[in-house]
């Protein structure tokens, strides 16, 4: 008995998860039991590293962040950060070289590991299945632009934030869409007036159905505000702090 289409493309999805600052792939792992059933799911670790807002502690960190909150004026310091998207298409590369499609490779991290997740998608030389950036921001100034590929700029986007959030403040997500709408890419911005700086099962829940949807319905959406926080509790793995 042949089984749903449905469920062989789920299961041949192959999901990359970039944690946030201080945290570890292995404390994320939840994340999976929440969406995107049957796939296969990456939790690769930050290396340990000082992190300047942070008064040098040393920490799992992707890249060093400079201050806090984060907005687009904040200092940016490129080289860590091209050093882990390395890492990230280290691991693309193995998976499709394994036989998967590219089209079924997605780039999911939430706050650092968010903004993580869109630089190494921006720079990647093929398409991807997509990008979703759980309140993120970009980690690069704007002269990043003409290192973007033409591939990268067909990798469909979801950036997802809350009005409620502090640390990086819901306009590093408007400036993140308005950078990603300017090369011409499709990206949705879904806002949930309530939302902090944490990471929410109903997120999850969206980004599948958004993952589901044609190109055709991924493209330049206005602001949804969605449903309110309060409607749902948050994750029981962690608030994930920057």
């Amino acid at each position: 008995m042949e089984e749903p289409a449905a469920a062989t493309a789920a299961r041949s999805r192959f999901v990359v998860w970039l944690h946030g600052l201080g945290d570890s792939g292995r404390a994320n792992e939840p994340v999976a039991g929440y969406a995107f059933a049957g796939a296969r799911w990456a939790f690769p670790t930050a290396p340990t590293a000082p992190v300047t807002c942070n008064r040098g502690a040393r920490m799992p960190s992707w890249f060093d962040i400079h201050d806090t909150p984060i907005t687009s004026k904040s200092v940016r310091g490129e080289e860590d950060l091209l050093r882990s998207v390395q890492g990230v298409h280290a691991m693309i590369d193995r998976e499709i070289s394994a036989g998967t499609s590219p089209e079924d490779v997605f780039v999911f991290g939430l706050s650092q590991g968010g903004a993580l997740s869109i630089a190494s998608v921006l720079l990647y030389p093929k398409t991807l299945g997509g990008c979703a950036v759980f309140s993120g921001f970009l980690p690069f100034a704007s002269s990043f632009r003409s290192r973007v590929t033409a591939e990268a700029k067909k990798t469909p986007v979801l950036w997802i934030h809350g009005r409620a959030d502090f640390l990086v403040p819901i306009e590093a997500g408007q400036d993140g869409t308005k950078f990603l709408r300017g090369l011409g890419m499709s990206c949705e911005f879904k806002v949930y007036d309530e939302l902090g700086h944490e990471l929410a099962p109903y997120e999850l829940e969206y980004c599948e159905r958004w993952a589901g949807k044609g190109s055709s319905e991924q493209g330049r959406k206005g602001v949804d505000r969605g449903v309110s926080r309060s409607n749902y509790s948050c994750c029981g793995f962690s608030i994930f702090s920057r």
